[in-house]
């Protein structure tokens, strides 16, 4: 139930609003038992036949009560989704700022379309956390209290006898399902995550199930996981099925039991006879209000589960936080590392060792070095992605962890290999890196990456992570953006990979024109025209082996030698 609370918790802001719809409900309801009770004396009234004057307080009542029941089911309608979409709203709003922080270093352990499956399903099925598992219960009080009232005018037994089988179908009818159908609801939500983790890896890795023969064995999983959701679909159907029929027959005792104990006072002259016809219709209606409760113990399992993996992401600790007393950025931006360590989690090799560099402000410095030795690391821990264990890493002398992440991230534009083009037009996908760029600002961004040409297209829509435009299209457009930018520190990490010889060159030149006062950090494979930096780091098993110009490395003969002269090999075969 824990989780519950700090669902509940979540919904408090809202509390007053769901009072109000509370109440607009049980009003509607009260409203409808008013209606049947004022119908069945006016018309055992009418039966006895007398003047039409003592007929219209149950003729005003009619028309009070049907009017009313209308009114107050709509406002009932209309304030709850209002306030239910204003917590759908907030629960996204509020999921998102707590797993920004937790990005990438705590998400990279699940799978994207499981994120994407908790993000968008899973809070979506909060939405009934106040509709269809808080509300009814409150209703379904104050409909019993309503009766307890209005039957003890006749009968005190009659009222705790309706209050023995309000109690039989509002908690044992709920707590049954509860017991048959454990699991269903969670299982349902479990099926889901993995049918669309399975799609998303079917449309993701068709070429790659291609190539292996896989296809149908992952069809496969995918039937079996839709045989399995539609198996637990089912019996919560029939679940529903026994509810309502139990639900009719304590409905059924009821009216028995209730008449049974004013029928004696019938037939004493105590009451009239016309009372037995008025009960009866209001408890009857009465159990409206029952019926969406053994419904709401079944969200409720299903709103705590979603809940449940929710948490299970945000209880995570971010791996980098906010400093208590940010700094300004200085205004020297030279970057030092002084014997920088770190290792990923889970693993038993250090990513770097004792690593030890300095890149003056201006100067244009690339990395190198074999896959994995550790150069796209020192770039997440400059991006504060994550916390290094040991050493330092300062920008202008000042501990990087002394100023805020975004302060810090505005300063640096960063290309990685991995580009993401969000599915909107080539304008937007642009503005992310300035949203308050002018038409000459996107022009001139992208004239520098290449793509004069698009000046016409950018209000074209990029299609699905870009699929509408080329790898290379796509790589220099991530080059436009952090053009527009225009940070005083760039990163290009293997930013032209994708790009043919011809085209790579052009934007190495437009690049050294646009970063000539800045500083420029390139992570690269291809080494060429590296003449042009004024410091190469060679990084390898996580250590730097050797740093210096092209020409002093070249002469030392080294690790950095024999991957040049590696590297015009493969070129020229």
């Amino acid at each position: 139930m824990r989780t519950f609370f700090r669902l509940t918790s979540l919904v408090r802001p809202w509390f007053w609003w769901m009072a109000l719809a509370a109440f607009t409900a049980f009003a509607a309801t009260g409203s409808g038992i008013g209606l049947l009770l004022t119908a069945a004396w006016l018309i055992a009234q009418a039966a006895l036949q007398p003047p039409l004057a003592a007929l219209q307080i149950g003729i005003v009542g009619v028309r009070f009560f049907g009017i009313a029941r209308g009114v107050l089911r709509y406002l009932e309608r209309l304030i709850a989704h209002n306030t239910t979409f204003k917590i759908l709203a907030s629960l996204r709003l509020w999921f998102y700022d707590a797993v920004e922080p937790l990005a990438p270093a705590r998400l990279i352990q699940f799978k994207s379309a499981d994120l994407l499956q908790r993000i968008v399903d899973d809070i979506g099925s909060l939405e009934n956390i106040y509709t269809r598992v808080l509300a009814p219960p409150v209703t379904a009080i104050l409909t019993s209290i309503l009766m307890w009232f209005l039957l003890g005018f006749w009968s005190t037994q009659a009222a705790l006898l309706l209050l023995l089988f309000h109690i039989l179908a509002g908690i044992g009818i709920p707590a049954l399902s509860v017991f048959l159908g454990r699991g269903n609801s969670r299982g349902i939500l479990r099926q889901q995550s993995l049918q669309q983790v399975l799609a998303v890896d079917f449309a993701m890795g068709l070429g790659e199930l291609q190539l292996t023969g896989n296809i149908q064995r992952h069809l496969d999983r995918l039937e079996t996981a839709e045989r399995e959701k539609l198996r637990l679909e089912r019996n919560n159907a029939l679940g529903d099925g026994m509810h309502e029929a139990l639900t009719g027959l304590l409905m059924n005792g009821a009216v028995i039991a209730v008449l049974s104990a004013i029928m004696p006072l019938v037939e004493s002259g105590q009451t009239s006879g016309i009372a037995l016809s008025i009960v009866t219709l209001a408890v009857m209606a009465s159990f409206e209000a029952i019926l969406p409760l053994p419904a709401s113990a079944r969200h409720l399992e299903a709103d705590i589960h979603a809940g449940e993996r929710l948490f299970e992401i945000l209880d995570q600790k971010p791996e980098v936080t906010e400093p208590q007393l940010p700094l300004p950025i200085p205004g020297n931006l030279d970057l030092q590392a002084r014997n920088l360590s770190f290792t990923y989690p889970g693993s038993s090799r250090q990513a770097l060792d004792q690593v030890t560099f300095t890149i003056p402000q201006g100067s244009h410095t690339a990395i190198v070095g074999p896959s994995g030795s550790g150069k796209s690391t020192i770039i997440s821990l400059l991006m504060r992605f994550w916390n290094y264990s040991e050493g330092e890493l300062s920008l202008g002398g000042e501990n990087i962890s002394r100023f805020k992440h975004e302060e810090l991230r505005r300063h640096i534009s960063l290309v990685s290999q991995k580009t993401y083009i969000f599915a909107t037009t080539i304008r937007e996908n642009l503005l992310l890196a300035r949203p308050e760029a002018s038409e000459a600002d996107i022009t001139s961004a992208l004239e520098g990456a290449g793509l004069g040409h698009f000046q016409s297209r950018l209000d074209d829509f990029t299609g699905q992570h870009g699929m509408q435009l080329s790898g290379g299209e796509r790589q220099r457009i991530a080059i436009a953006r952090a053009i527009l930018q225009n940070a005083p520190i760039v990163i290009l990490d293997e930013a032209t990979a994708n790009l043919d010889p011809l085209t790579e060159v052009e934007i190495n030149r437009a690049m050294d024109e646009f970063t000539q006062n800045r500083t420029l950090i390139t992570i690269t494979h291809r080494l060429q025209a590296m003449e042009r930096y004024d410091t190469i780091l060679v990084l390898v098993n996580g250590r730097i082996a050797e740093q210096g110009t092209h020409r002093e490395l070249m002469d030392r003969n080294g690790v950095y030698s024999r991957m040049s002269k590696l590297n015009r090999i493969v070129k020229t075969s």
